[in-house]
């Protein structure tokens, strides 16, 4: 169902519980965009510069920072209740835990129906290099799976949001799905609940508001970590019957998709010279690159945020390598490919199209061009002025950071506390700092 959502604003399912925070400063200094200021002892967020990414999540020593996700107990709001459960769920648990006791649980919870998310990925490979094949822009194509990294380059690196594929990724080709076959069927759609158990902040951001001009057919998100914690208590009070619910779950699985969140599940089945980059860290490298023009002749880019894709994400319980190693024996009992039954094909074929991503730059001085030179300019002689060593005591990331505060009058200059006993004056910072450093230094970009 497509929409005009381009104006609609991002949805955060990061919370910082000030009552908690400490005022540390490790959330700010990982933030990928710079969100994150510490004000009066407490982390604040920049809406409209989060990513979800939950890099912040990560590193936060008191737990100030949670993901707001939906209870499970709303699933009872619905006569039908289908969860649409990820590989990387199941792989979480140790092969004494079997699938179909895992299954049995689930059902136990209350859910009526049980999906595998990658359905739709066999379906993707192929209009995915159909895509990157006709595409007549400039390459490389960048994947849509990672919600985080979309939102990166909205913010960013606007200028190539028309890189990102223009295909839906494979939870919402199945959401999509299920919820038009429960429709033809002739259910009436308000009893019908589809919730996905998810391993990252980042997708139930997308999934409450999507980009791409579609609206989500998923009507819950249930934080990974919180269900495996349910489902592992479950299993060690009671146990429960291996066998009895082992054809709840739809098996229309392939090696392709159970790989696809892992690193290089999805590159590897795209034509041409295509390339796999995990973590933070590494994507925003790689990007500066790319826009600096130093990448040449790369057709697709797989992009992903955490450390190992998904299963690297801040929701998901075991170890990363543990959960990769179980994926990957999983994948090797699976067919490669799996014959698609052809309704799933025909109805899918018509959801998997998604609008231009449109860009989100992040204003750092003033939506008016005159105001923002202005401002650029005394940001760039503030520089010049400031240490320059990113202390991060002043509650700004970086010394850029806090210069731009100061134009944006969100900070002072007394905010830098190796400045905050002089006169800030030009002729004293010279001979605080050198002659030298007026002279040579490069301002950054």
């Amino acid at each position: 169902m497509k929409t005009d959502l381009h104006t609609k604003p991002f949805h955060h399912a990061l919370r910082i519980r000030q009552e908690v925070c400490i005022g540390c400063s490790r959330c700010m200094r990982v933030c990928p965009t710079e969100a994150l200021r510490v004000i009066n002892g407490k982390a604040t967020l920049h809406p409209e510069w989060c990513i979800d990414c939950g890099e912040c999540f990560n590193v936060c020593p008191v737990k100030a920072i949670v993901v707001e996700d939906d209870d499970i107990s709303q699933i009872f709001s619905y006569k039908h209740r289908i969860l649409l459960v990820p590989s990387i769920f199941f792989a979480q648990f140790e092969e004494k835990l079997t699938l179909d006791a895992i299954k049995g649980i689930l059902y136990e919870m209350g859910f009526t129906e049980l999906c595998t998310v990658e359905q739709g990925a066999d379906l993707l490979v192929d209009e995915i290099n159909k895509y990157v094949g006709e595409f007549d822009g400039e390459k490389p194509v960048i994947s849509s799976f990672c919600p985080a990294v979309v939102r990166l380059i909205q913010v960013r690196f606007p200028s190539m949001t028309d890189r990102i594929i223009r295909l839906i990724p494979p939870l919402e080709i199945t959401a999509q799905y299920y919820r038009s076959e429960y429709e033809k069927n002739g259910v009436p759609l308000e009893d019908v609940g589809i919730f996905y158990v998810t391993p990252c902040a980042a997708k139930i951001a997308a999934i409450k508001a999507p980009v791409g001009g579609y609206n989500s057919p998923i009507n819950g998100v249930i934080n990974m970590s919180e269900l495996y914690n349910k489902v592992f208590l479950a299993y060690k009070q009671k146990g429960t019957n291996e066998n009895e619910y082992c054809n709840l779950i739809h098996s229309s699985l392939s090696s392709t998709g159970v790989r696809w969140a892992t690193t290089g599940g999805e590159s590897s089945n795209i034509r041409g010279r295509s390339l796999a980059i995990d973590s933070m860290p590494n994507v925003i490298d790689f990007l500066e690159r790319l826009e600096n023009e130093e990448i040449k002749g790369v057709d697709f880019l797989e992009l992903r945020a955490c450390d190992m894709s998904c299963c690297g994400g801040i929701l998901v319980q075991d170890n990363r390598f543990l959960v990769k190693e179980r994926i990957d024996k999983r994948a090797e009992e699976l067919p490669a490919r799996h014959a698609l039954d052809e309704s799933f094909r025909q109805v899918c074929s018509g959801y998997i199209p998604m609008e231009r991503v449109e860009p989100k730059a992040m204003v750092k001085y003033h939506a008016d061009l005159t105001i923002a030179l202005e401002r650029m300019e005394e940001a760039r002689k503030l520089r010049k002025i400031l240490p320059d060593i990113d202390c991060g005591a002043c509650g700004a990331p970086s010394c850029e950071a806090l210069a731009d505060d100061i134009v944006c009058h969100r900070a002072t200059l007394e905010h830098c506390v190796l400045m905050h006993a002089h006169e800030v004056d030009p002729d004293m910072m010279e001979k605080i700092w050198g002659k030298e450093r007026f002279i040579k230094k490069q301002v950054k970009k």
